[in-house]
């Protein structure tokens, strides 16, 4: 089967990962997989060199036009048994194909509870009839996106992301050899990963931490990610006086071996779609506390501790509690998390019921 995934674009976040990932998986089960992304540079990339991946270079709406006719001849030159589009600028683009071309078969992807205001919804809702069928990430996701009117209900279901699990999995000399690198000693590792932007709510995750320097010293924290939030966060923990105790790390392509140092790993987000990162330290057999927003609650449970959203007290509350698991419990936990996510968001079940959509 020929398999065309057209995603906003490969820069550093979930759901180019996913689209990736997912890339690999089909191409491993011997369908032939080509790429397509709408704008920006390429970061994360598959491992298979055999997919093909093509930017259509658009930077803004003047480039419409342009990118619109350079998917089409993709879509012509490559034939595809189905077309599936992540996100949403890549969703509305590659449904009015539609309107030039015979496409067999489209499926629509969301990855967020929050996809845009009442402009996005109304395009979802109007190029609904264009597309086969809308999946989003979790229940939450789909509930929500229906009640926003970006779908009929009935018109999107909820198909999980899904984890490789063999590429997120503990890792005991790089959790050495990390530590070693930030001069941890016996201090406990926090992790928090995402781009910094208002999703994430990092300045609830600095709150919590500004609460929990006056309850102990013994812990570091480490944020992974970038984002046009950076020099605020920055010059927010240093008005917090918390230099010592948090690091901005940047982009990272270690992501399993960071997350096998941790300790603790802490998502604060306001809104999340499936909270993948949780998902990848679960199967890390990492600690979590998450706020319960999206599908993070469906993911998590029963082994992560979830707080409210923009709640930052109880965020600190859960932090400084789950910082005092012994050892032998935290790793109980771990190897439960793991079995969860191998169980319920294993990359090769997600896979599969993607290609159930693509034959039904």
């Amino acid at each position: 089967m020929k398999v065309l995934l057209v995603i906003t674009g490969l820069g550093m976040g979930g759901a180019e990962h996913v689209v990736v990932n997912m890339a690999d998986e089909l191409t491993k089960l011997g369908h032939e997989v080509n790429i397509v992304y709408l704008t920006g540079s390429a970061i994360v990339l598959p491992v298979n060199d055999s997919i093909q991946i093509t930017s259509l270079n658009m930077s803004g709406p003047r480039q419409f036009i342009s990118a619109y006719l350079k998917l089409r001849a993709v879509v012509k030159d490559f034939c595809p048994d189905v077309i599936h589009s992540h996100m949403f600028h890549a969703t509305i683009i590659t449904r009015l194909l539609r309107l030039s071309i015979k496409i067999k078969k489209i499926i629509s992807t969301s990855h967020n509870t929050n996809e845009g205001g009442k402009a996005r919804m109304l395009a979802y809702r109007m190029t609904d009839r264009l597309t086969n069928v809308s999946t989003n990430v979790s229940d939450d996701a789909v509930n929500e996106l229906t009640r926003k009117g970006a779908v009929k209900k009935g018109r999107m279901i909820a198909i999980p992301n899904g984890i490789n699990t063999d590429y997120f999995s503990f890792n005991e000399s790089k959790r050495i050899e990390i530590r070693s690198e930030f001069s941890l000693g016996s201090k406990k590792l926090l992790l928090a990963v995402g781009r910094l932007t208002e999703a994430k709510d990092y300045p609830n995750l600095l709150l919590a931490i500004q609460l929990l320097k006056k309850q102990r010293t013994d812990f570091k924290l480490l944020i992974v990610g970038d984002g046009h939030l950076k020099s605020y966060l920055v010059d927010m923990v240093r008005e917090l006086e918390l230099t010592e105790y948090v690091q901005f790390l940047g982009v990272r392509n270690d992501m399993p071996d960071l997350m096998s140092a941790s300790d603790l790993f802490v998502l604060s987000s306001a809104w999340e779609g499936f909270g993948l990162v949780v998902a990848e330290a679960m199967a890390c057999e990492r600690l979590v506390v998450a706020t319960d927003c999206g599908g993070v609650g469906q993911v998590a449970s029963p082994y992560g501790l979830l707080v409210k959203p923009k709640d930052h007290m109880s965020l600190n509350q859960a932090i400084n509690n789950s910082l005092d698991i012994s050892q032998e419990k935290s790793a109980d936990i771990g190897a439960l998390s793991r079995l969860h996510i191998i169980n319920n968001y294993s990359l090769h079940k997600s896979v599969n019921s993607y290609i159930g959509l693509y034959e039904h």
